[in-house]
């Protein structure tokens, strides 16, 4: 048997609603039933999704994996991925519909030649979580498929604001609610989610992140989109997973460009990146760059921000022996400290050295705000 061209992955727990009307969807795409399927990762037990998979038992090569366990859609992924056999993955969320041109226009136009790229698809209709929903009003999939249809019969669409957006972090406009790249990619450089990520967010940014790393172009599909399907939603629970996520990425991935991104938002660090990063040598001074240094004390732990440190992350620096002590057990992250890693009151005390307060106000109130957070006893700071 030859393996689709494409397996559509899809993570699913309580969400019949909206994928009843991604798979109407998927159903009538124009290319060939035969050249696709659809894997969805589904963690839940529920005889109401089984009853509509068998609706489309006929018209599509339907492939449920199934485990009954506490939602997390990174889990639910990489259950779908790994009974994958398409040649390119479609990650789309269940609140995901797409035009029925889409699967066919996105295989010839990136992939039909064995092309190693990251396409991002356009989200139509997307808020970017900036307000709560608590009820919502269920649409048959007819009057979506007019608005799909519509989406291909005028101008090229440019509905997602990534679009006009500058790219300078690829990684951070890489949302996996529609996004594709090969599946040799994946097994390649196992690029399965990560699952230390829970709640809303940031998960797909982080394994974004590691796409990069492979030297994997991420770009945005014009041509690639789907239309985003309400659903109920919390903005403060959301915000509160999303924070404590992108602490975790900080921590195993550290860098400027996730600080960045975690302290102002994807949109902001693209904006704000490669001045951040001047401020950041400016800072530091020349041949440098800025660090952060944890180290444990008699059991304490000690924070000292705004260490210049080499490109060995090594430091020359007797204020930072003086505070830690010589002998202690240290971990150096290569950031500024406009975002940390760490959970509040988490270390007994924090010192901020010059180097991070010459940094502009914007960037040098965060780093302050930041300092006082994850201390448990006030700051130290330079006289003066």
């Amino acid at each position: 048997m030859v393996d689709p061209k494409i397996s559509v992955v899809i993570p699913y727990r309580n969400r019949l609603d909206n994928l009843r009307i991604a798979l109407a969807a998927l159903a009538d795409q124009t290319l060939d039933a035969g050249e696709f399927e659809v894997v969805v990762g589904v963690l839940e037990l529920d005889d109401e999704y089984l009853a509509l998979c068998r609706e489309y038992a006929d018209r599509l090569t339907l492939v449920s994996v199934l485990a009954s366990r506490p939602w997390q859609v990174g889990y639910a992924r990489n259950l779908a991925i790994r009974q994958a056999a398409g040649d390119v993955l479609v990650l789309m969320d269940v609140d995901m519909a797409l035009p029925s041109w889409c699967l066919e226009n996105l295989y010839d136009q990136h992939f039909a030649y064995g092309q190693q790229v990251c396409v991002v698809g356009q989200m139509i209709d997307y808020d970017n979580n900036t307000g709560d929903v608590v009820e919502v009003e269920v649409k048959p999939y007819e009057h979506y498929r007019k608005v799909l249809d519509d989406l291909g019969a005028g101008d090229p669409v440019q509905a997602d604001p990534r679009l006009a957006a500058r790219h300078v972090i690829p990684w951070s406009f890489a949302w996996t609610a529609l996004v594709a790249l090969p599946r040799v990619l994946v097994t390649r450089h196992d690029l399965l989610f990560d699952p230390g990520f829970h709640g809303y967010g940031v998960e797909d940014l982080e394994w974004a992140y590691r796409v990069c790393r492979t030297a994997t172009p991420i770009v945005m599909g014009r041509d690639f989109l789907g239309i985003h399907l309400p659903h109920v939603r919390s903005v403060a629970a959301n915000r509160r997973t999303e924070t404590a996520n992108y602490r975790y990425f900080l921590r195993k991935w550290p860098g400027t460009d996730v600080e960045l991104a975690g302290a102002l938002g994807d949109f902001e660090a693209n904006e704000a990146y490669l001045d951040f990063r001047r401020e950041v040598a400016r800072a530091a001074g020349a041949g440098a760059s800025l660090a952060v240094v944890r180290g444990t004390v008699a059991g304490e732990h000690r924070l000292v921000v705004g260490v210049t440190v080499d490109a060995r992350s090594r430091w020359d620096d007797p204020t930072v022996a003086a505070l830690l002590g010589r002998d202690a057990a240290v971990e150096v992250l290569p950031i500024a400290g406009v975002m940390l890693p760490y959970d509040d009151d988490s270390v007994r005390h924090c010192t901020v050295l010059p180097p991070a307060l010459r940094l502009t106000a914007a960037y040098r109130d965060r780093v302050l705000a930041e300092a006082r957070r994850v201390s448990a006893t006030p700051l130290s700071l330079p006289e003066g």
